[in-house]
């Protein structure tokens, strides 16, 4: 990889950059801006959910961008989320089209499965809705021409191996939590053998992670993990020092290494534009097992409202959190 606009191609054929922008906890102007920044230094690819509640001010920035003639609708790629209260029966493609209404696209390049649970707008209120019924979905808008590509995010291969089994539509790409503390080997060589290209979040940690909150009534943390202390950790810091980086490029690059795609969040300028400065150096095996000395093991985000629920994707891990 020699740029953030250098790809992976999905098994559909669709090509998606290596390198993009983060929205969560991005809102309004600060959104615009930061969205504008990362263009502007070649980043390509924008990730965004329903969820996030700034699908509108990304509509208007690309809306800007093509204005201004700094990018075409065809140079970027743009992908967002269906949150659980969207994958109950029969309302995704309602929920995929006022998404594209938010963003003033006529698509998306890439459509995620949030979770792999349903529920109603409050995520405590379960429905009886399995990963097959999801997916049904998935196809019928891939199949309707409103995205390029579909995925999920938070599933386990388990569940993966499920919708694959349909006969539909294959899943195209796993968004996963993804970092030097929790490099989650067995998910990714799963997905590389079923051939779906990862994406990262959290791979810088989480500094918002202790606000972290799940709407359903109560405002209570109901998806903390672990504090994040990845940009800290002095294996980090060495193998940045050797490389005259910062410890987030250095945590981008050991992604990287292991052909995953990155989309840091960030509304800093300078941030952004280091978080795209990664190609000019690469870590060897050394580097990155030094990077993962302090492996914990444990997600920063276990999503504990999924817990019970017939479609957990964590359930298994779960006995090991305190």
């Amino acid at each position: 990889m020699t740029s953030p606009a250098d790809k992976r191609t999905l098994s559909n054929g669709t090509e998606m950059p290596c390198c993009g922008l983060g929205t969560a906890k991005s809102y309004g102007d600060e959104a615009i801006a930061a969205i504008k920044t990362a263009v502007r230094a070649g980043c390509r690819l924008i990730d965004t959910a329903s969820r996030y509640r700034n699908e509108e001010a990304v509509g208007i920035a690309i809306k800007e961008l093509i204005e201004e003639g700094v990018v075409k609708r065809e140079d970027l790629f743009i992908s967002t989320k269906a949150w659980t209260d969207e994958m109950a029966p029969k309302r995704l493609k309602k929920a995929l089209r006022r998404s594209l209404h938010r963003l003033q696209l006529d698509y998306v390049d890439l459509y995620i499965a949030h979770m792999p649970i349903a529920t109603k707008v409050d995520v405590r209120v379960r429905l009886n809705v399995t990963v097959e019924d999801i997916w049904r979905q998935f196809d019928e808008v891939y199949k309707a021409g409103l995205t390029k590509a579909v995925g999920v995010s938070n599933w386990s291969i388990d569940q993966i191996d499920r919708v694959n089994a349909l006969g539909l539509t294959r899943v195209h790409n796993c968004q996963m939590e993804f970092h030097a503390h929790f490099p989650h080997r067995s998910h990714l060589s799963a997905c590389v053998d079923r051939n779906i290209v990862v994406t990262a979040y959290a791979t810088l940690g989480s500094l918002g992670r202790l606000e972290h909150t799940v709407e359903g009534g109560s405002g209570k943390r109901v998806s903390a993990g672990p504090d994040s202390t990845l940009l800290i950790d002095p294996h980090v810091l060495e193998v940045a020092e050797k490389y005259n980086k910062t410890a987030a490029q250095v945590l981008l690059g050991h992604a990287l290494y292991h052909s995953v795609i990155v989309i840091p969040k960030s509304i800093n300028p300078k941030h952004i534009k280091e978080n795209l400065d990664i190609f000019d150096f690469s870590l060897t095996i050394e580097d990155v097992v030094k990077c993962e000395t302090n492996w914990v093991a444990q997600r920063l985000f276990p999503q504990h409202y999924m817990a019970g629920h017939r479609e957990d994707a964590f359930a298994e891990e779960r006995k090991f959190y305190k």
